[in-house]
């Protein structure tokens, strides 16, 4: 609701800058939130496991304090006054930001003890795990927890504090978080060993060679992610394979390949796997590619977190 009153908004800021300076502040706004949520100070005393009388009570402080009437008692049940409704938005996003500071920085004194750090499984196979050991080198101190989450999932676990840094391929835009691109990594197709193409020694193809081809797509999810990826480069270049199909995993998909079920196309770092029974052939687009992105939280660099963004680009950019 948008106050027409000028008034209202002065004194009601004027009042949260005073709650401000008090001690007790936060912990108006929770009861105020309460019974505003509520709609009633015994179901509220109840949610905050207070008795009713006290809780009247310091709504009733808070509103002196504001020098104006928040909740409509006349009613039932209880409403809040135009100014209560204007005090409860900001009351909230007031209490929000301070459960946020107070766990990031929980999670910060942690980072001083523990590293955790999201990967999508196809860059375990390539630079990551010498990021790993780099990283241990400067603080050997520092257990690193290594959690395998989808480009998508590692934002939301930034967010949550269930990481604190994340490597993965999808980009996305959220002004709380930063992302750095440390390469951009060539697509190869992976096919049987004893496949046709596989067997002209080509020194790379196109996509137009294996538009037919029984093709494998991963991870079937969660999505979207690299499956996402590699059908939007298809989309792109008007090419619509006839004969795909979607498998859960990458191991999968390149087990698969090996048992000569179809052929996948996958970042260049995972072309030394199974290479006795898979042939890794070249894409001959060069701007066909996937990025390796490594996301951190905005704002929040401790000192364990510069050291991995630097051993970062240090691997990468070899």
């Amino acid at each position: 609701m948008v106050l027409n009153s000028q008034p209202y908004i002065r004194q009601v800021l004027i009042g949260v800058f005073k709650l401000w300076m008090r001690t007790m502040d936060l912990r108006h706004l929770r009861y105020f939130v309460a019974v505003a949520d509520c709609q009633s100070f015994n179901k509220a005393a109840d949610k905050l496991h207070i008795s009713q009388p006290p809780l009247s009570r310091q709504i009733k402080q808070l509103e002196e304090e504001l020098e104006i009437q928040l909740i409509d008692r006349s009613q039932r049940p209880l409403s809040l006054t135009e100014a209560g409704v204007f005090f409860y938005e900001h009351a909230t996003r007031i209490l929000s930001e301070a459960d946020y500071l107070k766990s990031m920085t929980q999670r910060m004194a942690r980072t001083q003890k523990t590293l955790s750090i999201g990967f999508v499984s196809s860059i375990l196979y390539g630079t990551l795990p010498k990021v790993i050991g780099g990283f241990r080198r400067f603080h050997p101190d520092i257990e690193v927890r290594l959690h395998e989450l989808n480009s998508w999932q590692q934002i939301e676990a930034l967010k949550s504090g269930k990481i604190d840094a994340g490597f993965g391929r999808m980009r996305f835009e959220d002004p709380s978080i930063d992302r750095t691109v440390l390469r951009e990594e060539r697509l190869v197709a992976a096919l049987p060993i004893n496949h046709s193409l596989a067997k002209k020694n080509y020194k790379s193809i196109s996509l137009l060679d294996i538009e037919h081809e029984p093709l494998l797509l991963f991870p079937k999810e969660p999505r979207p992610s690299f499956i996402d990826q590699v059908l939007d480069i298809f989309d792109e270049r008007k090419i619509h394979p006839s004969n795909s199909r979607e498998v859960r995993e990458l191991q999968v998909a390149l087990g698969l390949v090996a048992a000569g079920e179809g052929l996948t196309i996958v970042p260049h770092t995972v072309a030394h796997v199974r290479k006795d029974e898979i042939c890794y052939i070249p894409l001959d687009d060069l701007h066909i590619t996937s990025p390796i992105i490594i996301s951190m939280r905005h704002f929040e660099k401790s000192k364990a977190l510069n050291t991995l963004l630097k051993v970062a680009k240090e691997n990468y950019g070899k």
